[in-house]
């Protein structure tokens, strides 16, 4: 049951990619509306991919329900609910850096139990599948993912992200300048479905990002912690207020630092 959901997360996933690889202009997108501030960006074509995800899945699966970015969420019947962003990353998107990705995860009476994220721009695909492992696909075969153990929590290479409200983004300012003197770097890529999938695959050592929302984080959550990663919150589980994940070696020590500084 729960591999059918993944087989067809894949299959409409890999089609939006290439929806959106095919619609993607030379040079800068154009900007079709904001969200939470003037430079929190949609596109025309991040609504018409949510739309073919969403007429996809629905052929698929008619009693499913539905959480997109873009809005207009359905409410099922089936206990299967699926949590879709149809670009992450878009403001990679829409000046052309080739980091930016389909995001499709399914829960099951609100627990994500598969999950798949694609590269739109150079095509890299990862899946999980909830207790079965996570993977990166090579073709039609699966590289299993096992986060290395970083030296320290001193060495570690951290992906984050940072809010788009200017307000949240001072208050995150001040805590990183207390927080970077105390691992080795920060990476600032721009899609943290990249991200998390980055990190179940050794490219970084840790990550904390503040206002993910669930369909941010769904996938490429379930893909780093079925590699092997602890991810939490300030007071449990990951949520809005904080997303912070890293190896059990570390995480612990990891997790008081990014308290301590004020996040």
């Amino acid at each position: 049951m729960t591999e059918t959901l993944l087989t067809l997360a894949r299959e409409v996933g890999r089609e939006a990619a290439a929806f959106v690889a095919g619609r993607r202009p030379a040079g800068r997108v154009t900007v079709s509306a904001t969200k939470s501030s003037p430079t929190d960006v949609v596109t025309e074509i991040d609504e018409a991919c949510e739309r073919l995800i969403r007429e996809r899945i629905f052929a698929a699966r008619p009693d499913d329900g539905f959480v997109g970015e873009e809005g207009n969420d359905v409410l099922g019947s089936s206990g299967v609910d699926w949590v879709v962003d149809p670009i992450d990353g878009t403001v990679n998107f829409v000046y052309g850096i080739p980091t930016y990705g389909v995001s499709i995860a399914a829960r099951r009476d609100g627990e994500v139990v598969a999950g798949y994220v694609i590269n739109i721009a150079s095509g890299a695909e990862w899946g999980a599948v909830r207790g079965a492992g996570a993977w990166r696909y090579a073709g039609e075969s699966r590289q299993v993912l096992t986060a290395p153990q970083p030296e320290s929590v001193a060495h570690a290479l951290v992906a984050t992200g940072f809010n788009y409200v200017p307000a949240v983004r001072t208050a995150q300012a001040a805590a990183m300048a207390t927080f970077l003197p105390q691992v080795r770097d920060i990476r600032r890529i721009g899609s943290a479905a990249l991200d998390l999938c980055g990190l179940a695959e050794g490219q970084f050592d840790a990550y904390l990002e503040q206002g993910l929302k669930p369909w941010d984080l769904a996938a490429g959550g379930l893909i780093a912690a079925e590699a092997g990663l602890v991810l939490s919150g300030f007071d449990g589980g990951p949520d809005e207020r904080m997303v912070m994940a890293a190896h059990p070696a570390i995480a612990e020590e990891y997790f008081a630092l990014v308290r301590a500084c004020g996040f």
